[in-house]
């Protein structure tokens, strides 16, 4: 017994003749009664009666019909849900702080859309509680998070270190600071402060880096890429991870530049983390080793620049 049997019988009965019938499924109506009459050898039942007015469902046909119809609805359903599936496979879902989105994320996305090109990728920039409580949820299959040394790591998330780094003063090329190798916390309040809203590491960091002086004027922005774009602005200075400006395009091109701070050490870590519970999608998997891959290029690139 085949599906299209069963479909042949339903429009017979929908549409009540073998020609309009066949019409409908594009056959021929020989090969549509032919297809009829070996289903009906199959069940050992008469489906239709076959008269020279044309054909109609027959009573034993009539009876076996709900039957035929249920099994079309549940061959729909089925295929419904495998499209679902096929096109939530067809698609990884990745929240990132915006830290290193330039350095690492956009070279990662490149070089899986090169070896998954019909596979989607939605990036969603969000906090880093928000994109935890996304990947336990099921919102998300992989997240890009900071952490700042002796931070807990969440339970229920596995995470995979991709960097690490130490937080610095990212300013213009052409500021008189740039001119030191080191900065202090006094040199950093006699310029206009760009901080990370608070929810972000950077927020934290900063809070107590500062420890409750306050700079004369400070902006507050979302996230470390606008962070970077208001001090090519010119618009002040901001602390961020040291890997979220080596490599970037604005580095790069000279605009801004970046120097470590006088003050006890303290490592910033950046972790690709994904869900312990259910499922890890294939392409989710390609993605976070792409990013292991991107990330030890990264780390090379720069000890290449420096040398």
């Amino acid at each position: 017994m085949r599906i299209e049997q069963l479909a042949c019988i339903e429009a017979v009965t929908r549409l009540g003749s073998l020609r309009k019938a066949a019409q409908a499924l594009h056959l021929s109506q020989p090969a549509l009664s032919e297809t009829v009459r070996n289903l009906e050898r199959e069940l050992g039942v008469d489906l239709l009666d076959r008269r020279r007015s044309g054909a109609r469902i027959s009573d034993a046909g009539r009876e076996l019909l709900p039957h035929i119809v249920g099994v079309l609805d549940a061959v729909d359903r089925l295929r419904g849900a495998a499209d679902e599936q096929h096109l939530s496979s067809r698609a990884v879902r990745l929240g990132t702080v915006n830290a290193a989105t330039v350095p690492l994320l956009v070279p990662t996305i490149r070089a899986f859309r090169a070896a998954h090109p019909a596979t989607r990728i939605e990036v969603v920039a969000e906090q880093q509680a928000v994109i935890q409580r996304m990947l336990l949820e099921g919102g998300l299959d992989l997240g890009l998070i900071n952490y700042l040394q002796g931070d807990d790591r969440p339970y229920g998330i596995e995470g995979t270190e991709l960097l690490r780094g130490r937080p610095v003063v990212c300013l213009r090329s052409d500021s008189p600071l740039a001119g030191g190798t080191r900065l202090t916390v006094d040199e950093l309040l006699t310029q206009p402060l760009i901080v990370m809203r608070q929810g972000y590491v950077m927020h934290r960091y900063v809070n107590r880096l500062l420890g409750g002086r306050a700079p004369d004027f400070s902006y507050s922005t979302d996230g470390a890429e606008m962070g970077k774009l208001m001090v090519a602005e010119g618009l002040g200075v901001t602390v961020l991870p040291d890997f979220s400006v080596r490599g970037d395009p604005l580095e790069r091109a000279g605009i801004i530049t970046h120097r470590p701070l006088v003050t006890e050490p303290t490592e910033v870590f950046m972790v690709v983390e994904r869900p312990l519970a259910g499922s890890f999608p294939a392409a989710a998997a390609a993605l976070r080793d792409l990013f292991v891959t991107a990330a030890a290029a990264h780390e090379q690139g720069v000890h290449h620049r420096k040398h």
